[in-house]
């Protein structure tokens, strides 16, 4: 079974990518391989094994210099993660804002060759006969699209099979786009629910590689997915984003709970693609940021995150953004990430604690307090890592974000009573502000969703926190704010050659021109 899914996932693979994202995905669904439909249809490798694929594509699993292009070198390090200590292209690069479309092209093309081209092809292949598979696709879908909506706006989505008498396809902005998301969850979690309810028998075990088939897990993965979304756009649509909060809430069988809910594809036997940039490469480092908030606050977390440096096991050193490089021996004794486990992390239970704690805030039904939610999401990450003294660090209510030197070039340093130095501490205030509160609860979150950089740095424009460090050298000729940081990427090159009409309606769907200082729409922190 494992050979003939491999097998049956090369070939599709190859028949995916045969065509542009913009191609009408019902050209691609004529059988080339040598298998035939009735054969397949018996193990459900037709609609299965492209689902395998989508997952293993999220992030390009064995393929780490595509890998670095899809999202190391831009949200990874954008969300304050991590930083390199390599100056590509003579140190004009997306760490100092020297946008690379050759780079930025790859977030888009591999969500689309890869992941939406799969879940096409199963949902055209189950649509009408294997309702459980088609709703699988329509979550894998969302999970996959929403990345790409938060990187540039306005996406190819609910348009995506109609192509237009000038071979273009239409796009939708990003608030057609989140509609549409919220629909195709709603209908996702609707139709697994009542397989769940019926008692049907689970079908797609062998390609799922996140939770082995149990619909359970996948809705409540999904319920996790539509309150996260719908936190994403309490600031602009709040009627809109309370009225899929609340449903994502209320859902019997609610969210996810603990460190084994979490959404985390399996790629053994392949290496995480962030140990070959990290060890083989020497190109990752950590982050200044995570050195100041981490080391500030004493988070246990700590080692389970980075490396400390040869100058003793309590020294922690990372690299502030944007600063001049001239070699990347400068910092190669500076902290390296642990290595990671053959699994890629893209939500966590204590990421759902920390959305239910915010739409307390918020005053959604079914959120419970914001105090006991906050706390939870704590917990909850430091069990993930086996860490059992939580109680101190939830209670501690002096330590605070430290300021940052860096021992090669003090110019990048960040000094106690900078703006840009966090002065929060751990322990919850009733009392304090709705703004402090909220500067608390994703500063937490921030620390328990590491190291998933896109979404870190969607949180991170949509609210301002974690108070990160503005990037030295700027290298937008004035299009990007150091003050306001990078706000998305400017669209895919690939699209302005192969779509360029439906690209030119789309960019006026923005807040401004297409470039990197441009917010998106659910961004309007001031």
């Amino acid at each position: 079974m494992k050979k003939r899914t491999l097998h049956m996932l090369l070939v599709i693979a190859t028949v995916l990518l045969s065509s542009g994202c913009t191609g009408k995905f019902i050209d691609i669904n004529k059988n080339p391989y040598d298998f035939g439909e009735d054969e397949l249809k018996g193990d459900f490798q037709l609609m299965g094994a492209p689902m395998s694929q989508a997952q293993l594509h999220l992030l390009r699993y064995n393929d780490p210099p595509t890998a670095q292009l899809q999202q190391n070198l831009n949200a990874d390090i954008f969300s304050g993660y991590m930083m390199s200590p390599t100056p590509f292209e003579g140190n004009i690069n997306n760490t100092n804002y020297g946008l690379l479309y050759y780079w930025n092209n790859h977030p888009w093309n591999e969500a689309y060759n890869w992941v939406f081209k799969a879940c096409a092809f199963t949902q055209e292949k189950a649509r009408g006969k294997y309702p459980d598979f088609y709703a699988w696709a329509q979550i894998m879908k969302v999970e996959a699209m929403h990345r790409i909506s938060d990187i540039f706006g306005p996406i190819i989505y609910t348009h995506f099979s109609n192509i237009n008498e000038d071979k273009s396809l239409d796009y939708d902005s990003q608030q057609e786009a989140y509609y549409a998301f919220f629909k195709d969850l709603d209908s996702g979690i609707t139709t697994l629910t009542n397989y769940v309810n019926s008692g049907a028998t689970q079908r797609f075990q062998s390609f799922d590689l996140v939770y082995k088939g149990d619909y359970v897990q996948w809705i409540k993965f999904a319920n996790t997915l539509r309150l996260r979304l719908a936190i994403r756009i309490s600031g602009v649509d709040k009627d809109k984003a309370r009225a899929e909060g609340e449903a994502a809430l209320k859902h019997p069988m609610g969210l996810l709970q603990d460190s084994k809910d979490n959404f985390s594809v399996d790629i053994s036997p392949v290496t995480h693609p962030l140990n070959i940039m990290c060890y083989t490469w020497a190109d990752l480092r950590m982050s200044a940021p995570m050195e100041s908030i981490l080391t500030g606050l004493k988070d246990p977390r700590l080692p389970k995150y980075f490396v400390h440096t040869d100058e003793g096991p309590t020294v922690y050193r990372g690299i502030r953004n944007g600063i001049r490089i001239s070699a990347k021996e400068q910092y190669s004794g500076f902290s390296l990430l642990v290595r990671l486990e053959n699994k890629i992390q893209y939500m966590t239970a204590a990421e759902a604690w920390f959305l239910k704690a915010e739409a307390a805030l918020n005053g959604w039904e079914g959120a419970g307090t914001a105090a006991y939610n906050y706390e939870k999401g704590i917990s909850t990450s430091f069990a993930q890592y086996g860490l059992t003294n939580v109680d101190d660090y939830i209670n501690n209510n002096t330590n605070k974000a430290k300021p940052y030197i860096d021992p090669n070039n003090p110019v990048n340093n960040v000094s106690a009573g900078s703006q840009h130095l966090s002065t929060i501490t751990i322990k919850w205030q009733e009392e304090a502000s709705a703004e402090e509160k909220l500067e608390r609860i994703i500063t937490q979150k921030w620390i328990a969703m590491f190291p998933e950089g896109q979404e870190a740095w969607s949180e991170f424009r949509r609210t301002g926190y974690p108070k990160l460090f503005p990037v030295v050298i700027n290298n937008s000729n004035l299009t990007i704010s150091s003050e306001k940081f990078i706000r998305r990427l400017p669209m895919p090159q690939i699209e302005q050659v192969t779509n360029p009409k439906a690209l030119a309606k789309a960019v006026k769907t923005l807040n401004g021109p297409d470039n990197g200082g441009t917010r998106l729409w659910w961004d309007t922190k001031p």
